[in-house]
């Protein structure tokens, strides 16, 4: 089923989880002992993460070789494992980075015949070892170029002029970033480049963690001011640690409010600290709940316990 399908039918909301794939070289083992724990909650989808390769250059007999190197590869196998083991839905991210168009054009072809039907639709970050982005001299910029470019191909519109050519059936996901992407020269713009995605034919948003509901809701107003109509699905992150305080910031360009903050440094021990920060989500996503919002995106980090406890905690 596609996301959006899904939104429409449901009489509550849309649960979804997001993982990462294992680092190259170990088991998924530990990755099914973590959705093992979680599929009590029916989560509908499962975003699973793809990012850029770092690149080295290696000498070898006096030539230079490009060797791309992946830490966490395996993105459309754990996707098909997923399917295969729970029967749920997943959502590979799909990114910019490091592709020409027709290698993208080819790995969406891939996905469409193993029968996935939905995609996240990201520019991706810079590749390792680079402040700024860079994209395939061939390929895409901007995320909104992806998706005008899967969006063509769900109207049978390949790079090629093709004879009866089937179209694909993608339902397209994008990031929105209620407290703008750290790029963005203001919020304004922001949500202008959020708009020119959706016009290019993205269905849904996705956003970026929060922990403010405030942020949110002002997020959600504006867009919808602008003429953005799409379902905006909040992206959620349990807190657990003190030290998240300041490395979620840090990694996310997210802010963390004051009260959250006092709470948990002033608590006596890890423990403690632990079970305030699940307690400050939950209440945010009873309050998001309560705004009717279409569903719920839980970044796990690969961290099943806390999205257990956190999902535990807010359903029963």
């Amino acid at each position: 089923m596609q996301v959006i399908e899904a939104i429409k039918k449901t009489k509550s909301f849309v649960l979804s989880l997001e993982i990462t794939p294992p680092d190259k070289g170990t088991s998924i083992d530990e990755l099914f002992q973590t959705l093992d724990g979680l599929m009590q909650f029916n989560p509908q989808f499962i975003n699973v993460t793809y990012h850029q390769p770092h690149v080295v250059y290696e000498e070898k007999d006096g030539v230079i070789y490009r060797i791309p190197k992946r830490k966490k590869p395996g993105t459309v196998g754990i996707c098909a494992a997923i399917t295969n083991r729970y029967q749920v839905e997943t959502v590979p991210h799909f990114i910019c980075g490091g592709f020409s168009k027709y290698e993208t054009e080819d790995a969406l072809i891939d996905l469409h015949y193993l029968g996935i039907k939905n995609i996240l639709a990201l520019r991706g970050d810079p590749a390792v070892g680079e402040r700024t982005f860079i994209p395939h001299k061939d390929g895409h910029r901007y995320a909104s170029e992806l998706v005008r470019q899967i969006s063509n191909m769900n109207k049978g519109i390949y790079l090629e002029e093709l004879e009866n050519a089937q179209p694909t059936n993608f339902c397209i996901g994008v990031a929105g970033y209620p407290e703008k992407h750290f790029e963005a020269p203001n919020f304004e713009r922001d949500l202008q480049n959020l708009k020119h995605k959706v016009d290019q034919g993205a269905h849904y948003i996705i956003t970026q963690m929060f922990f403010d509901f405030q942020v949110f809701k002002n997020f959600v107003e504006r867009a919808r001011e602008i003429g953005i109509t799409v379902p905006i699905i909040p992206g959620i992150k349990p807190l657990t640690t003190v030290r998240q305080l300041s490395s979620i910031p840090r990694n996310f360009h997210c802010t963390i409010p004051h009260h959250i903050v006092e709470d948990m440094e002033n608590a006596r021990t890890k423990e403690e600290a632990r079970k305030i920060g699940i307690k400050k989500v939950v209440e945010l996503c009873q309050q998001l709940l309560d705004y009717k919002c279409p569903g719920l995106h839980i970044y796990t980090m690969g961290k099943g316990q806390s999205t257990a406890d956190l999902l535990k905690a807010l359903f029963g």
